[in-house]
């Protein structure tokens, strides 16, 4: 069974309102085995919500509507739907007898602009909303499943949840899609897919690969698609066996891991701490530590060192080595390391110095050009990254690379 989903709404198409609705609609579809074959966001006009439904049945066997439902003149999806299937509008009284309910516990009287809200097509079937007043509405059309819900995220996974995906679940006939998410860095998408390359033709027919890319990672997303949720699972981990043998440097994690929680759990495996020194992160490194829940255990804390004095007088980093080297080099990075594991009693560090961007850049050192220092107990590493010439993506991936780079310490000792 597949599925499309039409969003209405101007607000979303000037950038007012970002549509979080379908990304969820997928996300339960997919949950039982229903797949979203589009996505598409309309305005508020009538002809464009015709148009929409027109091409969304020769696709899909369920058109799933959000938006328009409201009790104000702009909301117009309720009689356009009541028009497209030939139908005339009606009160359906539960469902006023549900507004009227609605305003009265709240202490507030009921206009018609609210009652108005019990109208719907004849010839659907109303799906209650005991989150608004809206109620929404389902459609057999042409051995087609429409289903117009209102654009209130809330109100919407309410009816989704009690009266839309039990039935579809039912109608799919035990149809399932699994997921499964692997996390690489450090290895270009172009690279990935070269190396990958006939692994990934011999794939079974039945699961697709995507790269997902991120500044510096890469997502592998598999999709298996049947009827054996365990087999299609078993398959899955199979090929993820198999995968791990071909890059095993580059995987760090599965599905909703981050890369700083993986470090983290490495650290508490090992009952050690870290902490970090930024100079062109500006403390991009921390924040990801700290978005984790638990980092407490195993952060130390963080200086961001960006001007050469604060170098020099809090990490005590030598004023002749950034004279001589600048303050891109391995000699400082590697200081800046190992005085602030030192300062923060922490077992390992990471720091970076960097130029960013878009300006500071010279010909030995461009924009993008960061060096990166992960000091341990044993010993101090530093590489040289030459990044991209925009700023926000160079902060990203420097920081990203300095966590794996400690991470790939921490499972090497």
């Amino acid at each position: 069974m597949k599925a499309e989903i039409i969003t209405i709404g101007d607000e979303m198409l000037i950038g007012q309102i970002v549509d979080t609705n379908s990304a969820w609609m997928a996300g339960e579809l997919n949950k039982i085995g229903v797949g979203v074959t589009q996505i598409t966001t309309i305005s508020d006009t009538p002809v464009d919500l015709v148009n929409a439904l027109d091409d969304a049945q020769l696709r899909a066997d369920v058109i799933l509507i959000t938006g328009g439902l409201g009790p104000t003149k702009d909301d117009r999806t309720k009689k356009v739907l009541a028009e497209y299937f030939n139908s005339e509008l009606i009160t359906h009284q539960p469902t006023l007898y549900h507004v009227t309910a609605f305003f009265k516990k709240r202490g507030l009287g009921v206009n018609q602009l609210n009652k108005d809200q019990a109208l719907v097509p004849e010839c659907c079937e109303v799906l209650h909303n005991p989150a608004g007043t809206a109620p929404g509405m389902l459609f057999e059309h042409n051995d087609k499943i429409f289903v117009s819900m209102p654009g209130v995220p809330f109100e919407m996974k309410e009816i989704m949840q009690t009266a839309v995906l039990p039935g579809l679940k039912d109608k799919n006939g035990g149809g399932v899609i699994v997921h499964k998410t692997v996390h690489t860095i450090g290895i270009p998408e172009s690279i990935l897919a070269e190396r990958l390359e006939e692994w990934e033709n011999a794939l079974p027919e039945y699961i697709h690969l995507a790269y997902l890319p991120n500044p510096g990672q890469i997502r592998l997303r598999f999709s298996a698609f049947g009827n054996d949720e365990a087999q299609l699972k078993k398959s899955i981990e199979a090929e993820i066996v198999k995968l791990k043998k071909m890059i095993p440097e580059a995987i760090f994690g599965y599905d909703n891991d981050t890369l700083a929680g993986v470090v983290g759990k490495l650290l508490v495996g090992k009952k050690t701490t870290v902490a970090t020194a930024e100079s062109c992160t500006g403390g991009q490194i921390a924040h990801s530590i700290t978005s984790e829940p638990g980092c407490s255990e195993w952060f130390k804390g963080s200086i961001v060192a960006y001007a050469n004095e604060v170098k020099i007088g809090v990490l005590k980093v030598e004023e002749k080595d950034i004279e001589e080297y600048g303050a891109v080099s391995e000699q400082v990075v590697k200081q800046m390391a190992e005085r602030v594991r030192e300062n923060l009693n922490a077992d390992y560090s990471v720091a970076t110095s960097g130029i960013a961007g878009p300006t500071g850049g010279t010909a030995d050192k461009p924009v993008g050009t960061v060096w990166i220092a992960v000091a341990s107990p044993n010993e101090t590493i530093a590489r040289k990254y030459s990044f991209s010439h925009n700023r926000e993506r160079n902060i990203i991936r420097s920081s990203q690379t300095a966590l794996n780079m400690l991470r790939l310490v921490l499972v090497d000792e």
